[in-house]
């Protein structure tokens, strides 16, 4: 016999089993939990579902009868290896609108509905490694790193924590960040995703959204305990991926090379006794993709005159409609969750990074370039239209030296 399809558009009778949620209340019991649950529809109070862009990925292992619908997790053991928070930012609805502050607490906070059969799930899982990359051995080598055997290690490992987020988003902030209303915010993502969240226009009730995107790792280095204490100094890279240079080391971008001196940076931070914090952010190619991404390099390298810094947003802007689609007026949230009040070297020359971080609220002490020594041949054409657009710099490229051929051709 069929199973019936169990439509989530419109309330069901017992909606009084929903659990509210008061976004910004000053502790998670009070603020409710996040319930995307599947198996009972009449509980849940948001819209989406867990694992953001690999959801799609349960839905075929459930199809192919590799996972059972009705799986619970078991999270014994899986509470956070080093404690996070709570901080005054948690309780602000303004400053954290894109993630659950509470999300790696979930398990804990709400043990007691969990026991009663309501499928709670963590947005935020806490753990600890190390992490060894070629780039810190030659830092070592080169003197500009040495090991402490606390927070860089002899053999070149350095000591972290790592914090995975899965995005949630609380539509009321999402829309008041973006200057727009939530009604426009709510059609917009419906229509532009196919339809895929009927919820979205039809469930007002319903004003948190788990959307299918990736979501952020974030990498500490140093003592977490000093997070959200005002005389700690942080170091800070905020790195959107690029997974050509980031994994596969091509030389097109910066993208890896400033990585890893945010990374240096960050280490070097610990050992004078602050924190290092790296952000990093699944939008790849600008968050438009790496097809659309690869279009624009053969756009770049095969059009009249050559790759040059002078055409650089333009054949995006041709290819994609728009420049970047990062929209980095999300991005601070991390920083409030994590207590960040001020950051004292903020390892980026991004004027779209930078902005949003000090209106949010957050001082910038100095910003630190990458050295010119770390940009690879043809990632030239880049760096100068960047400088050229209001990227953090000492010389602007003028105009004819933004007209000069630099990148090679395919």
């Amino acid at each position: 016999m069929p199973k019936p399809i169990i439509l989530t558009s419109h309330p069901r009778r017992r909606a009084a089993d929903m659990p509210a949620l008061d976004w910004g209340a000053a502790d998670a019991r009070q603020r409710g939990p996040v319930v995307a649950t599947l198996g009972d529809p009449s509980a849940r109070n948001a819209i989406g579902t867990h694992a953001g862009s690999y959801a799609l990925y349960r839905a075929l292992a459930v199809a192919s009868g590799q996972l059972r619908a009705d799986h619970r997790p078991d999270f014994r053991n899986t509470r956070p290896a080093v404690p996070i928070g709570p901080f005054p930012a948690w309780s602000d609805p303004a400053k954290i609108v894109s993630m659950d502050p509470w999300g790696h607490l979930a398990p804990e906070m709400f043990a007691d509905a969990i026991a009663a059969g309501r499928d709670i799930r963590p947005s935020i899982a806490v753990t600890r490694a190390h992490i060894n990359m070629p780039e810190l051995m030659q830092a070592m080598r080169e003197g500009r790193l040495a090991p402490d055997g606390e927070v860089l290690l002899e053999n070149g490992d350095a000591c972290v924590t790592k914090i995975a987020i899965e995005p949630v988003w609380y539509l009321p902030g999402v829309a008041a960040r973006f200057g727009i209303g939530e009604t426009e915010l709510r059609r917009d993502l419906f229509e532009q995703t196919g339809g895929m969240f009927p919820e979205l226009v039809t469930r007002p009730d319903l004003r948190v959204f788990l959307p299918p995107i990736g979501g952020m790792t974030v990498y500490l280095f140093g003592d977490p305990a000093k997070l959200g204490v005002p005389q700690t100094r942080i170091a800070c890279r905020i790195h959107d991926e690029c997974n050509g240079s980031d994994v596969f080391g091509s030389d097109i971008c910066t993208c890896r090379p400033y990585l890893a001196h945010g990374i240096e940076a960050c280490i070097g931070m610990a050992q004078e006794g602050g924190v290092g914090v790296v952000v990093y952010n699944r939008k790849e190619g600008r968050a438009l993709g790496e097809v659309t991404k690869f279009l624009v390099y053969n756009a770049r390298k095969r059009q009249e005159g050559g790759d040059r810094a002078e055409q650089y947003f333009r054949r995006t802007e041709c290819v994609a409609g728009v420049q970047d689609m990062r929209f980095q007026e999300l991005m601070p949230d991390v920083l409030h969750w994590l207590g960040i009040t001020r950051i004292d070297r903020l390892v980026s020359m991004s004027n779209m990074k930078f902005a949003p971080i000090t209106e949010s609220g957050i001082a910038v002490v100095s910003r630190i370039p990458i050295p010119d020594a770390l940009i690879p041949a043809d990632a030239r054409v880049e760096m100068d239209a960047k400088k050229a657009a209001g990227y953090f710099t000492d010389a602007v490229p003028d105009a004819a030296e933004l007209a000069i051929a630099k990148g090679r051709g395919l």
